[in-house]
């Protein structure tokens, strides 16, 4: 049985679940932004502010940003042991996807909670 440390789950049972909920957490959250931007009157910054202002829309936005990373993680590391065959360049695309989505993740917390 072939096993990888740098896989995000336990098993591809494990990576597909993760695939699957973040999908769906990524259309839920571009679902209810295309609804509020189409029904908005105007888009000005007054408007963006207060709906950023929410707590619950915080940590919907952070749940998304997660949710980007996670399945940016998976399907990226699926892309690079399927095709990155040389084991030293595979291990450094790892790291540098890691490194992206960890910084992802860290930029949009100091933007959304002001950091």
């Amino acid at each position: 049985m072939v096993k990888s440390v740098t896989s995000l789950g336990r098993s591809g049972l494990h990576d597909w679940m993760i695939q699957r909920i973040s999908a769906i957490v990524l259309a839920a959250y571009a679902i209810y932004l295309s609804v509020f931007i189409f029904s908005a009157p105007q888009l000005t910054f007054d408007v963006w502010h207060s709906l950023f202002e929410l707590t619950a829309f915080k940590i919907f936005s952070f749940i998304a940003i997660v949710s980007i990373c996670f399945h940016a993680w998976v399907g990226l590391w699926i892309i690079s042991t399927d095709y990155l065959k040389v084991f030293a360049v595979r291990l450094i695309f790892q790291v540098l996807v890691i490194i992206s989505c960890f910084a992802l993740l860290l930029w949009g917390a100091q933007i959304l909670w002001s950091l």
